[in-house]
């Protein structure tokens, strides 16, 4: 709904702008050459008044108010796809200074070079010159927009579509090799060049590994998790007391201690070290937990992801295989913690991880 909404606006942004320049900027023009013409000397602001239509102040208005609307909607609504926003921002932002380049931009040049403006212009001071000179030079406010956000827009978008985005940790899952609060950094690139919000690959890099920490959209949920990898292609996987076995070869763990609840009624937590494809991390199992035991398959082109504190991991133990296609990147450092707005973000975790 929401990112339909954008859509929408978007368009009627873009037609409401080009209506501007090529019905507002003439009527603008044409009552500053009448000013000229009657040898009227106004100031600044009466200048300004009286030579912008009326009927341009309300229509940006009202594109302010819908995008005030939208703006709302994703805050209330919590909906949303961010990669999808940047695009068509980014999208809409490079358009409109595209068109304006092409169509809009030397007129206005020169008509403000034209000597009977510049004339007309040199009687005032040169502040107000200087304020006079944007204001009839200048695009018209949803370009002036444009061309200031679209640069930046374009930055954020080449960094978080193909290169790194941040993630924060949403949930216990992974613990304890990830905490509730910290913001890690994924690797865009190192499962291939994906298309944004498509998710199209479109260049071959690298591949997923055991024992790699990936973010991904699961079966289920439009929203991204973070889970290791367990099993890739081909991989028989068996989960028997606790212990994993994959292709028939049992997964080394180590155990390191027994943590007890920091609240009363909490569980005993026990700590194991394990290593797949010589990484080595540590994972949880909490005692008197059972959540079963199971052996399945990976199939083609999907990969099965497990949590790190396994009897408190929704996986795909219980959302099934992910698909490549919905593969994110690889996670690879920890470059803060903050787990509430209440609390001083810190730095003491940050480093990589494995």
């Amino acid at each position: 709904m929401v990112d339909t909404f954008l859509l929408v606006i978007s368009f009627i942004t873009i037609v409401v702008w080009f209506v501007q320049e090529k019905i507002a900027r003439p009527e603008l023009q044409n009552n500053l050459d009448e000013v000229i013409k009657k040898g009227k000397h106004l100031s600044a602001e009466q200048l300004q008044s009286n030579t912008m239509p009326g009927w341009n102040d309300w229509l940006f208005k009202a594109i302010f108010v819908m995008w005030f609307i939208w703006a709302a909607s994703v805050v209330m609504l919590k909906d949303g796809d961010f990669a999808f926003v940047l695009v068509m921002l980014t999208l809409f932002s490079g358009v409109v200074v595209l068109l304006d380049k092409l169509l809009f931009s030397k007129a206005r040049e020169a008509y403000m070079s034209s000597q009977k403006v510049l004339d007309y212009l040199s009687k005032y001071a040169e502040e107000q010159r200087q304020s006079l000179q944007h204001f009839f030079g200048q695009d018209m406010v949803v370009g002036e927009y444009a061309k200031s956000f679209f640069p930046v827009l374009a930055i954020v978008f080449v960094l978080r579509s193909f290169i790194v985005e941040p993630f924060q940790i949403p949930s216990a899952s992974m613990v304890p090799t990830l905490q509730v609060g910290d913001y890690i950094l994924v690797n865009k690139f190192q499962y291939g060049l994906r298309l944004p919000v498509l998710g199209t690959k479109i260049f071959e890099v690298g591949e997923p590994e055991r024992g790699d920490i990936m973010v991904f959209f699961p079966p289920h949920d439009p929203r991204y998790f973070i889970k290791r990898i367990i099993g890739l292609p081909g991989d028989q996987i068996t989960y028997k007391d606790k212990v994993l076995t994959v292709n028939g070869k049992n997964i080394p763990q180590k155990f390191q201690a027994e943590l007890f609840p920091e609240r009363r009624g909490g569980r005993v937590t026990r700590l194991y070290e394990e290593s797949q494809n010589d990484k080595l991390y540590s994972i949880h199992h909490m005692k008197n937990v059972d959540r079963g035991d199971f052996s399945e398959t990976v199939r083609d082109g999907h990969y099965f992801m497990m949590g790190d504190n396994r009897d408190n991991s929704s996986d795909s133990r219980v959302w099934g295989q992910v698909p490549e296609k919905n593969i994110v990147g690889q996670a690879f450092a920890i470059w803060m913690h903050w787990e509430k707005l209440s609390e001083i973000p810190s730095f003491s975790r940050a480093g990589s991880v494995e």
